[in-house]
C-alpha cells in the first residue's frame, strides 16, 4: 500500500464515521441542516473511493497506446469527484424546500462542535499531504473537507438560533436556510474542482516561477548553452513532461550538441524524479558583430 492510498484510507474512515453520525443525529435531533451536512460528508466518503481508484490508474506505466503514461487519469478522477459533489449540492437545496419545520435538539449543537474540529483537522491533513506528494486528488479532497468545516459552522449557528424560535418567530426558518447554505457550499466546491481540473487537462503548466527558474539557472551553467528560449513544465498527473528550446554554440557538431542535450536532460530528471518525459529542441547560436542569435 503506497503513501497516497494510506492517506485516502484515513480520510475514508474519518468521513464514514462523521457522515453516519451526522445523519443519525440529525434524524434524532430534528435537524435537516445536520442531515444535509451528513450527506456532505458522505460525498467526501464517495469521492475518497473514486480518488483511491484514480490514484492507482494514474500511476500505471506507459504503454504503446499511452506513451506518456496514465497520469492525466488523476484529473479525470478529480472531475468525477467535482460532478458528484455538484449534483449532491443541488439535491440538498431541493430537499430543503419540502422539509417540515422542527426545532433541533441541543444534541445537534454538540455534534456540530465535534464535527467542526474533526473536519478541520482532516482538511489540513489532506491538503498538506496533497502538496507534499504533489497530488491533485488529495488537494481536491482536502478542499472539499474545508468546505465541510464551514458548513458545519452554519449548522451550529442555525441550531443555536432555532432554540430561540419560540421568542423570535422568524428564527424557525434558520434550519431551512442553513440547509440551503450548506447546499450552496457543496455546489461551489464541486464547480471549483471541475473548473480547476479542466484547466489542467487542457495543458496547464507549472506556475511556480521560483521552481522553474531553478531549472533554467542550472541549464545556463553549461558554458556552451547560450540561452533557454522556451521552458514549458507541463503537469501530467503525479509527474511532469518538459518541453524546452535551448540555444547552443553554433560551432558545435551535431553529435556534441546531442550529447550535451542528453547530459542536461539526465541532470534535470535527477534533480526532480517527477520529470518523466523531456522534449528538447536545439537552436544554433552564432556570435556575430550584432551579438544576436542566428
Amino acid at each position: 500500500m503506497n503513501k497516497l492510498t494510506k492517506v485516502m484510507g484515513v480520510s475514508f474512515l474519518t468521513n464514514f464515521f462523521l457522515s453516519l453520525m451526522k445523519m443519525i443525529m440529525g434524524w434524532i435531533g430534528n435537524s435537516g441542516a445536520l442531515i444535509a451536512d451528513g450527506i456532505h460528508s458522505f460525498s467526501d466518503l464517495t469521492t475518497d473511493v473514486v480518488a483511491i481508484i484514480g490514484n492507482r490508474f494514474s500511476r500505471k506505466p506507459a504503454d504503446l497506446e499511452h506513451p506518456y503514461g496514465h497520469g492525466k487519469s488523476e484529473y479525470v478522477t478529480s472531475m468525477i469527484i467535482g460532478t458528484i459533489v455538484l449534483l449532491l449540492g443541488f439535491g440538498i437545496i431541493a430537499s430543503s424546500m419540502n422539509r417540515e419545520i422542527a426545532i433541533p435538539s441541543i444534541l445537534v449543537i454538540g455534534v456540530s462542535l465535534f464535527t467542526i474540529i474533526s473536519k478541520f483537522l482532516l482538511a489540513y491533513y489532506l491538503i498538506y499531504c496533497g502538496k507534499k506528494y504533489q497530488n491533485s486528488i488529495l488537494v481536491a479532497s482536502g478542499k472539499e473537507s474545508s468546505a465541510d468545516v464551514i458548513s458545519s459552522v452554519v449548522v451550529l449557528l442555525s441550531s443555536i438560533l432555532m432554540q430561540f424560535s419560540d421568542t423570535i418567530t422568524w428564527l424557525k426558518y434558520a434550519d431551512m436556510i442553513a440547509t440551503i447554505i450548506v447546499g450552496l457550499f457543496v455546489v461551489h466546491t464541486g464547480f471549483h474542482i471541475i473548473k480547476e481540473n479542466v484547466s489542467i487537462i487542457l495543458g496547464e503548466q507549472e506556475t511556480d516561477e521560483e521552481y522553474r527558474h531553478s531549472f533554467i539557472t542550472s541549464i545556463l551553467k553549461e558554458p556552451k548553452v547560450k540561452s533557454v528560449d522556451h521552458f514549458y513544465l507541463l503537469k501530467y498527473g503525479p509527474y511532469y513532461t518538459l518541453d524546452m528550446e535551448i540555444s547552443m554554440d553554433g560551432r558545435m557538431t551535431l553529435e556534441e550538441a546531442h550529447d550535451l542535450a542528453h547530459k542536461i536532460e539526465h541532470f534535470l530528471q535527477k534533480k526532480d524524479e517527477r520529470i518523466r518525459k523531456i522534449n528538447t529542441h536545439i537552436n544554433s547560436w552564432t556570435e556575430k558583430e550584432t551579438g544576436k542569435k542566428s
